[in-house]
């Protein structure tokens, strides 16, 4: 699998479409904070902003084609399911190696020292 592919160029074009979502709400956001703080008297400014922030949520949310197509938030939650499954059995698996390192850290510290004095207990 090359990098520049049909799957990279996907999931790039899927990811540059994510970003645009948050820098659009990002924009209707903080033109609203501005307005409602009072940072930014001019109306023109703030609804300029606001505008361009519509615009670029409206270009994110526009990316179907002719038939049926799933839109990126179904297919990013169907994969996202799926490695959130694996990251679970990962997971375990290291849970489990560190219920192993406990009870081997607790035997080691119950063993007897050799180089101790014989005589001693622990």
């Amino acid at each position: 699998m090359v990098c520049g592919g049909f799957t990279c160029s996907k999931n790039a074009l899927c990811s540059l479409n994510v970003v645009y979502m948050l820098v659009g709400l990002l924009l209707i956001g903080i033109a609203a904070w501005g307005k409602g703080f009072g940072l930014v008297s001019s109306i023109h400014i703030i609804g300029g902003v606001i505008a361009v922030g519509v615009f670029l949520l409206l270009i994110a949310i526009a990316c179907k084609k002719e038939g049926h197509c799933f839109t990126c938030g179904d297919k990013m939650l169907t994969h996202a399911t799926e490695a959130l499954k694996i990251l679970g059995g990962v997971g375990l698996f290291f849970s489990f190696t560190e219920i192993l390192g406990v009870w081997l850290a607790v035997r080691y510290r119950n063993q007897k020292d050799p180089r101790a004095n014989p005589s001693a207990f622990l």
